[in-house]
């Protein structure tokens, strides 16, 4: 009997679909498939090495001998070796020994579409074929309402690897966080996590954006299965599941994808195109039909396999723009002339279009730092088509007025309203991301001035003012606790901080803003909406107060807000409020004791007859030193 025995997966539909960049759901044909052909079980597998001039299977199977189970190329010019290997099986560890039809040079690759890998610093594929049965069908159900863009979103983002740590070192695996993460997250209260990448990486220090394996979970912290129980138990806790992706570039690696079969496939070939300058690695080839269907099967193969409800995509603005991070001389305009990427333009769109047309209720997030208009507008609105982009401009700004000493906040005020300027020109999420707790930036709490009443004072009032901006929020992990050192991947979070009575209080005011924001239409029913958010005063400076009004559906449900931005009382504050008669009630106040607080009284007077702020009626109120006060 042969060693490969001829046989395919690809009808001539597929290969059409394949060629023409149509064909989503790649990972069913290529890669490594387990099956019984002709009462014999085996392996089907298939590879797209175009300009190979030989692909054998190596693995221990056979020693790691190239020629020993050599793959038949097919006839109609797709690129695709293909074959059926019998009595090999689940488990079994190989890779692809590749001789180029360029030149001698032979490689070895790991498979690009394998479904699990060895742990690293070893590179190999392993084929698998466990089987996982589901139990999120109630979520799946209704996820659609759950998931909408006016639905609550108060994420909380993960790098798995260093959440939690056993004894010194040992990562948690999968099923230890399907246990210790979701219970966690489900008493804070967040409506989602976020992941950072859990694809299969060789790096540790690239916290995963460096992927090699983009089919396959990482395996520092388990078999697939795992991820999926991970998923799925998220899911039977209410709590929505974001994956961050990254289609925008990937390393060189000798087993990855570059040079793949000995000429640039996946990456473009002009390195002005083709080459990242700051992260020293690839770019993909967006113009190339099949590069395009290898992109987009992976994200649809999250989202199908893995049950993901977002997709967060990295590095969106180093895809938009031919100049990004080049200098004059570095690059070449587009045919019109300007610094466009029209083939990532144009893959992005295609993008979001298949994962909404294939999957209801899941949403695209885009990691985008400039003022390209549009991320967020339907692809049939002439918009990139993202449900969702980050607001980098408000995370900045926000975080360079906080770190002032309040004496000079009164001249900084324009910083922290000029978002509404724009905060709804996209549909945007608030990120306090792990970028903003790395490289020298110190932790959130550490960029507060004065001393420590001070600092989580701040926070806390930081938190507070996130809540009731608009738009969606996310913070990373630490620091909803107050973690004063800044991340390292390296090591756990700093749990023994909540032994201390400050870092407890920031937790307590995180979960129950969590609990406030989901039970408050106004904070998210028109959060995308200018309907949503009405100022009622932006320019006391003299004070350092801010004052605004959230608004959803109901009227009924309007909130009031007042910030106090200087550690100094503002007391008999007067507010003008639209409103005719009623009484007033303080809902949520970020200086009580149980947050850390002062515990001052906030002694809220009756709605008076007294006109303020261009209202006919007003309150006065006490407004603690650095503190939120919402009311209605």
């Amino acid at each position: 009997m042969p060693n490969v025995i001829a046989h395919s997966l690809f009808s001539e539909f597929d290969i059409d679909l394949f060629k023409s960049g149509k064909h989503y759901r790649l990972y069913e044909k290529l890669g490594a498939h387990p099956l019984e052909l002709n009462g014999k079980e085996g392996t089907y597998f298939a590879v797209w090495a175009p300009t190979a001039k030989t692909v054998s299977v190596v693995g221990e199977f056979n020693a790691w001998q190239e020629g020993e189970h050599a793959l038949n190329v097919r006839w109609d010019e797709s690129g695709i070796w293909e074959g059926f290997i019998p009595a090999i099986g689940h488990g079994e560890i190989y890779k692809y020994k590749i001789r180029s039809n360029n030149s001698e040079i032979v490689t070895e690759k790991a498979d690009p579409f394998a479904r699990y890998c060895e742990h690293p610093p070893n590179t190999a594929s392993i084929i698998w074929d466990a089987k996982y049965t589901w139990k999120d069908k109630k979520w799946m159900g209704y996820r659609a309402e759950k998931n909408g863009l006016d639905r609550p979103y108060s994420v909380y983002e993960v790098h798995l690897g260093s959440w939690k740590k056993k004894g010194e070192n040992e990562f948690l695996s999968y099923d230890n966080l399907a246990k210790d993460l979701v219970s966690y997250v489900k008493e804070m209260g967040f409506t989602h996590v976020e992941f950072m990448p859990v694809m299969e990486y060789p790096y540790d220090p690239s916290w995963g954006y460096q992927l090699t394996g983009y089919f396959a979970p990482t395996s520092r912290f388990g078999a697939p299965e795992g991820l999926k129980l991970l998923i799925d138990k998220l899911h039977q806790n209410d709590i929505g599941v974001i994956l961050d992706w990254v289609p925008s570039h990937f390393p060189e690696d000798a087993h990855g994808l570059g040079f793949f079969d000995g000429s640039h496939l996946y990456e473009h070939p002009d390195r002005r195109r083709g080459y990242h300058p700051d992260w020293k690695s690839l770019i993909f080839n967006y113009g190339r039909n099949e590069v395009r269907a290898f992109l987009i099967s992976n994200a649809l193969f999250w989202l199908d396999q893995f049950h993901a409800d977002a997709l967060r995509v990295d590095a969106v603005a180093s895809m938009l723009y031919l100049d990004y991070s080049r200098e004059e001389g570095e690059w070449e305009p587009n045919m019109y002339g300007n610094n466009e990427n029209l083939e990532a333009l144009s893959f992005i769109r295609e993008l979001n279009q298949a994962v909404y047309d294939n999957f209801e209720g899941v949403q695209t997030i885009a990691e985008e730092s400039t003022a390209f208009s549009g991320v967020s507008k339907p692809v049939n609105q002439g918009g990139l088509g993202f449900g969702m982009k980050w607001m980098m401009g408000w995370m900045h700004d926000t975080l360079e007025y906080f770190k002032k000493d309040p004496i000079n906040r009164k001249y900084h005020q324009n910083d922290l309203t000029f978002s509404m300027t724009y905060a709804f020109t996209e549909n945007f999420m608030l990120p306090f991301s792990h970028d903003e707790v790395v490289y020298g930036k110190k932790s959130l709490v550490y960029r507060m001035p004065g001393e420590e009443w001070q600092q989580f004072a701040n926070l806390r009032l930081l938190f507070g003012y996130m809540y009731t901006h608009p738009g969606t929020n996310l913070i990373f992990m630490g620091s909803e606790f107050g973690q004063t050192a800044e991340w390292n991947f390296q090591q756990s979070l700093d749990w023994h901080l909540l032994d201390y009575e400050v870092h407890p209080g920031v937790q307590e005011l995180v979960k129950d803003l969590n609990v406030f924001y989901k039970s408050h239409p106004a904070l998210y029913e028109k959060q995308f909406s200018p309907d949503g958010f009405q100022w009622i005063d932006y320019g006391d400076h003299e004070n350092s107060v801010l004052t605004y009004v959230r608004k959803g559906h109901d009227e009924e449900n309007d909130i009031y807000v007042a910030l106090n931005l200087t550690p100094v009382p503002r007391k008999n504050y007067r507010i003008g409020l639209p409103k005719k008669s009623g009484q007033v009630k303080e809902l949520f106040n970020s200086d009580v004791k149980k947050y850390g607080g002062s515990g001052m009284e906030t002694h809220i007077s009756k709605l008076s007859a007294i006109a303020w702020h261009g209202y006919k009626k007003s309150i006065e109120m006490t407004i603690p030193p650095l503190s939120i006060i919402i009311f209605k």
